[in-house]
């Protein structure tokens, strides 16, 4: 039976990997173990319980006022001992997280084979966004097994060098979230006024598209409705 270990530790990572885990969990021969970092605790346990999903650790790093150099390190101390006491054969990790990124380099040192989840994002400028856009890339270089969302994303892992047959277009496993998520009823009292008209829900991300950027977003939604 192989063992399969999942490390994330926010919101949005959590968002897109547990379907991943419930899928995997499914799998008679597969092993799956959930380790979570806590890189964001309150949004991340609200994740963990709409999918049903229990970590098998947590290292609940999370401090206040936590710099890079403390999610670095606190997280690289502690999955040291996870991964040892754990011994994977494969540990998945997504996106481009300081969890990501931290867990991606423990492995490397322990040569643990890594699997890239939403691998191949690119805008080759390591400060935009930042420190993400370097993490990715990082990631790229230590990752055995690449899941690109796009066919451009595999494009991009191609030319960084990437062996064709380690890249694998899968999607965004964020389609998988919403197809569980949409069946739950949702209500709310502030959504109570718009309950006979079409309503559309925007859910923005990141301080770089504050101003211009969320202006241009908004105007491309009006032209489509």
């Amino acid at each position: 039976m192989k063992k399969v270990m999942l490390v994330f530790g926010t919101r949005p990572e959590a968002i897109k990997m547990c379907p991943l885990v419930n899928e995997l969990k499914s799998r008679k021969n597969i092993e799956t173990i959930v380790c979570v970092t806590g890189q964001h605790r309150q949004m991340l346990d609200q994740v963990l319980g709409a999918f049903g999903v229990v970590p098998d650790y947590d290292l609940s790093i999370m401090k206040q006022g936590q710099t890079l150099f403390d999610i670095t390190t606190n997280i690289l101390n502690s999955i040291k001992e996870v991964l040892e006491t754990v011994s994977p054969d494969v540990v998945l990790v997504h996106g481009d997280t300081s969890t990501t990124f931290v867990t991606a380099l423990a492995c490397f040192y322990l040569q643990i084979p890594v699997g890239h989840v939403e691998a191949g994002l690119r805008t080759y400028d390591i400060y935009s966004p930042y420190p993400e856009e370097f993490n990715r890339q990082a990631v790229g270089i230590i990752s055995k097994y690449n899941f690109a969302p796009t066919e451009r994303s595999k494009d991009n892992l191609v030319r960084e060098g990437k062996a064709v047959d380690s890249i694998f277009v899968t999607g965004n496993t964020a389609i998988d979230a919403l197809k569980t998520t949409v069946r739950e009823d949702y209500t709310h009292p502030e959504l109570e006024w718009a309950k006979d008209s079409r309503l559309i829900m925007i859910t923005a991300h990141r301080r770089e598209n504050l101003g211009e950027p969320m202006h241009s977003m908004f105007r491309a939604i009006r032209r489509v409705m």
